[in-house]
């Protein structure tokens, strides 16, 4: 061993705990050497890395994030693992600290958890803020998190109700002709609301809620004239809104409500020359105290890693050819 070199073994009650930490795959190891220039040996249960000191303390620092992770009841997936790996390298943030925020969770279903830094710092913004602006490509969970924050303040009795509006621009005028009642009218274009309802509260819950107006879901155009008090409100596809719908939509909260615009500039589905309320939002709100905007980027992507790919491949293609 070279006089630059050092190593340090660490040891665990188990080697189940052990490899728990890296996924239960060892061939994760091989992201942690290469990304911080590393070599590791494990068996039963320890692991032991050598290489020059930065680096050893770096693989030692990943590993007690992750101990701390999972001994506060997270799973440990490879995609924390790399997460991890990634943070300590780039010399911020910890996933033992996303695993610590834990929305909903109740009669055996999953907790709601941040999966990036962004998305932590997302949910912080929606405690501390009176309104925020979710901004990014999808699949990064501005629409769930909001939700999943809505229905857990919700539950918590710090708000009344939670609504959630979209514009239906597809519809346009043709609304009215839809078979059904209005819920079944505006069903095709609510349709991920509703099924992050039931995912996160279950079906019979959801339902409950629905019907007496504790969570209420409806199309942008029937929030005009409403004041609302005491709600949630999620504003989602924000960048389909006319200017007109994003001012009517933002002046419509009341007392002890609070509300989180979603969107992705990228997807407006306006007509042509018609502004994004959302971009004249962006502009026309910076700085104002009480509302805060978060911008997400290909990196925070928690559908299949290849959706991240996809959106970079596209930024990179489009910014070279306008």
């Amino acid at each position: 061993m070279s006089v630059h070199e050092t190593e340090i073994k660490l040891e665990y009650e188990t080697a189940p705990f052990l490899h728990s930490l890296f996924a239960n795959d060892a061939r994760e190891l091989k992201y942690l050497e290469e990304k911080l220039g590393v070599r590791s040996v494990t068996r039963d249960g320890w692991i032991l890395f050598a290489g020059p000191e930065p680096a050893v303390k770096a693989s030692t620092a990943v590993f007690a994030d992750l101990e701390q992770a999972r001994r506060q009841g997270g799973v440990i997936g490879a995609r924390d693992f790399r997460l991890a790996v990634d943070l300590v390298a780039e010399g911020g943030g910890s996933v033992s600290e996303l695993s610590g925020v834990r929305l909903l969770g109740v009669r055996g279903r999953k907790p709601v958890m941040p999966k990036t830094p962004r998305q932590l710092e997302y949910l912080k913004a929606i405690e501390k803020n009176d309104v925020v602006f979710g901004l990014g490509p999808a699949g990064t969970g501005k629409t769930y998190l909001a939700m999943a924050m809505g229905l857990s303040l919700l539950k918590a009795k710090r708000v009344g109700r939670v609504v959630l509006t979209r514009p239906a621009v597809e519809a346009g005028e043709a609304l009215g002709f839809l078979p059904g009642d209005l819920r079944e009218k505006v069903a095709p274009y609510l349709r991920p609301l509703y099924d992050a309802i039931h995912d996160m509260i279950g079906h019979e819950e959801g339902e409950r809620y629905l019907a007496d107006g504790t969570i209420e879901i409806a199309p942008l155009a029937f929030m005009r004239g409403r004041t609302l008090a005491r709600s949630f409100v999620i504003l989602d596809e924000a960048q389909n809104t006319t200017r007109e719908q994003m001012f009517m939509a933002l002046t419509r909260l009341g007392e002890e409500s609070r509300m989180v615009v979603t969107g992705d500039g990228s997807q407006v589905d306006l007509k042509p020359n018609v502004p994004s309320g959302l971009f004249e939002a962006e502009r026309a709100l910076a700085g104002v105290p009480g509302i805060d905007f978060v911008r997400f980027s290909g990196v925070d992507v928690v559908r299949h890693p290849v959706v991240g790919r996809i959106i970079e491949a596209y930024d990179a293609h489009r910014s070279s050819a306008g």
